[in-house]
C-alpha cells in the first residue's frame, strides 16, 4: 500500500530536507520514525521536493510504501508520537500504487515573510527576514505582476545550481501584501529553480527601497543573467506553503 503524508516543519535545526551524511535532516528523521514502526526495517520516503537548511514547510508532502495493515487513522497518531515537536504529520491518505509525490505535482505555492520594523524581534529571527527600511508595497506588487506567465527564469537561478535542461517555468500567482508589520510574498507556479523564490524576493526588495523601478524586473527576466538580479535573501523567511496535485488529496 502507498500512503501520502502532508507535513509541516520548522526547519531551523535541520540541515535541509534531504538525507545527508552525518547530519540531521527532515527526511532522515521521518524515516527513522517509520523504521521504528516497521520493527527495524528501513522505509524510504519520496517527497515533492527538497527544502534547504532553515527553510520551513506548512504543506510539504511525501509518499511511502508499506506492507503493514495499520488502520489509516492510526498512521498519523503513530508517526507524530515518534517525531520531534518541530515536525508534524497533518494528514495521511492512501493513494494509488502509481501515485508519485514528486512527479504528480501540478504546482507549488511558496511564501516568504519579511519582518519590516525598525528594531528586530529576537523571537522572529528564525521565521522571517528582518528589513529595517521603509518599503514601497505598491511598487513591489507591480513588480510581482511581471512574473506572471511563462518565462525563462535563468536570472533567478543560483549560479552554481547546476540545473540541467530548460529554465522555463510558469508562474500562476505572484503577490506582495502587508500583514501586521510583516510583508508576505506569495508565489504559485508549476515549478521553481534552485533559490528562485529567494532571489526574486531579494530583487523585489531592492525595488521596494526605490533603488530600481518596478519595470526593471521585466528587463532582468529578459536578460537571463543571474548578475542582473538582486541578492539571495536568507532561508529562514521561506515556507513551502502547499503542494498541488491534479486530484484533491489535501
Amino acid at each position: 500500500m502507498r500512503y501520502l503524508c502532508v507535513i509541516s516543519y520548522d526547519g531551523t535545526n535541520y540541515a535541509g530536507y534531504q538525507v545527508q551524511p552525518n547530519k540531521v535532516t527532515i527526511q532522515s528523521t521521518i524515516e527513522q520514525a517509520l523504521k521504528m514502526i516497521h520493527k527495524g526495517k528501513s522505509v524510504l520516503i519520496t517527497a515533492s521536493g527538497r527544502t534547504d537548511a532553515r527553510v520551513h514547510a506548512v504543506g510539504q508532502t511525501f509518499h511511502f510504501d508499506t506492507t503493514l495493515t495499520i488502520p489509516i487513522e492510526n498512521w498519523k497518531r503513530a508517526l507524530n508520537a515518534l517525531l520531534p515537536d518541530d515536525i508534524l504529520v497533518k494528514e495521511v491518505k492512501q493513494v494509488a500504487d502509481d501515485f508519485h509525490a514528486r512527479y504528480d505535482v501540478t504546482a507549488k505555492t511558496y511564501r516568504y515573510l519579511v519582518f519590516n520594523q525598525r528594531e528586530h524581534d529576537p523571537f522572529q529571527r528564525n521565521y522571517n527576514y528582518h528589513v529595517r527600511g521603509k518599503l514601497d508595497i505598491e511598487a513591489m506588487q507591480k513588480a510581482c505582476e511581471y512574473l506572471i506567465g511563462e518565462h525563462d527564469f535563468s536570472a533567478f537561478c543560483a549560479a552554481k545550481a547546476g540545473v540541467k535542461g530548460s529554465k522555463v517555468r510558469e508562474i500562476y500567482h505572484a503577490s506582495c501584501e502587508k500583514e501586521e508589520g510583516k510583508i508576505v510574498f506569495t508565489f504559485t507556479g508549476n515549478g521553481f529553480l534552485y533559490n528562485m523564490v529567494r532571489i526574486i524576493v531579494g530583487t523585489i526588495l531592492e525595488i521596494g527601497t526605490g533603488r530600481y523601478p518596478a519595470e526593471k524586473l521585466k528587463r532582468i527576466i529578459d536578460s537571463k543573467q543571474r548578475a542582473e538580479a538582486g541578492k539571495t535573501v536568507p532561508p529562514q523567511g521561506l515556507y513551502l506553503s502547499k503542494v498541488h496535485y491534479q486530484s484533491d488529496f489535501h
